[in-house]
């Protein structure tokens, strides 16, 4: 589904409702408590704005809750349409290089209503849908590209320059013709680098291509990996590729994000940096899936919800 789509067949709260229970339960409705699947549709006449619509009773005799199906959702508890929902994360999913809160407000709100906290909740709350780790994921395998870069804005002045200790590591691990992985990392030290070698790359791969830090032959060594498996190309040299030898996959990665914080956000919370990582990342990912939407909407009915005053005390 793209936006037109999304827009003319999910344009009522009803047809989202529908929609999303039919994301979330593919197989008939069951309890978000307990997981049974005897249970009754409460129906209501009532029109008035206090009572929800499409409640469900368990019946299971040792838990009887009442539940709909956005509880226990990235949706629970608010008081957002649905529709308008889905238009955002249908606008999250199609932004390449992301798109800021205040943009979101203006788009579902316009300039004079909604607030931009609402908007930035919302954003990160679809981010926190897009973590990959909430799965199970395998190792990487075939030819590996794995580079780090730093995020972070520039200091002034002589003794600043060349200096990286005001800003932050991020690595990224990129399959050649698969999927990308991007960590918000303490540092690049030789320790660290081999701890995401270790869970994310096999030791079965036909090669690892990084540049020449020379921290990755170390951290391969304490990984497990061939370090015969191991090939370089030397930036410094203005060396960029040498047949297939070559980091320029994770490097693209890279500069798609940087490019999404300098033109789109213009400045990111170093506490929240995994999340907007984890927006590029799964963009990346299922950006040829043409069922991209459906599976973003499946992912927010498995996700927990995560509640303002959370997200602002981390």
């Amino acid at each position: 589904m793209n936006l037109i789509d999304v827009t003319r067949e999910l344009g009522t709260e009803e047809e989202c409702f529908a929609f999303l229970e039919k994301m979330r339960w593919p197989s008939g409705v069951r309890c978000a408590v307990c997981g049974c699947n005897r249970i009754s549709r409460i129906t209501r006449k009532s029109e008035t704005k206090n009572v929800r619509k499409n409640l469900y009773q368990c019946l299971e005799s040792t838990c009887q809750q009442q539940f709909s199906v956005t509880s226990g959702t990235i949706f629970h508890d608010s008081r957002i349409p649905l529709s308008k929902w889905f238009v955002a994360i249908s606008l999250v999913m199609e932004a390449k290089k992301g798109m800021s809160a205040m943009q979101l407000k203006r788009t579902l709100w316009g300039d004079n209503k909604g607030s931009y906290q609402t908007a930035w909740h919302m954003m990160h709350r679809i981010r926190e849908a897009m973590a990959e780790g909430m799965f199970e994921r395998p190792k990487m395998a075939g030819v590996i590209e794995m580079d780090e870069s730093y995020v972070g804005g520039t200091k002034r002045g002589r003794k600043y320059q060349g200096r990286r200790d005001h800003k932050q590591c991020v690595v990224g691990i990129k399959q050649r013709d698969g999927e990308l992985r991007f960590f918000h990392a303490p540092n690049a030290r030789i320790e660290t680098l081999a701890v995401y070698l270790k869970e994310n790359v096999s030791t079965d791969v036909e090669a690892i291509n990084t540049d020449e830090l020379p921290a990755y032959p170390k951290a391969l060594r304490i990984s497990g990996h061939d370090e015969a498996k191991h090939k370089t190309v030397n930036h410094s040299k203005n060396v960029y590729a040498i047949g297939d030898i070559t980091t320029n996959g994770i490097e693209s990665a890279f500069s798609l994000f940087k490019r999404g914080v300098v033109g789109s956000y213009h400045k990111i919370s170093i506490k929240h940096l995994q999340r907007y990582l984890n927006e590029f990342q799964h963009r990346f990912n299922h950006r040829k899936s043409d069922n991209r939407f459906e599976e973003m909407v499946s992912r927010t009915s498995q996700t927990a919800p995560l509640p303002y005053h959370v997200l602002i005390a981390e």
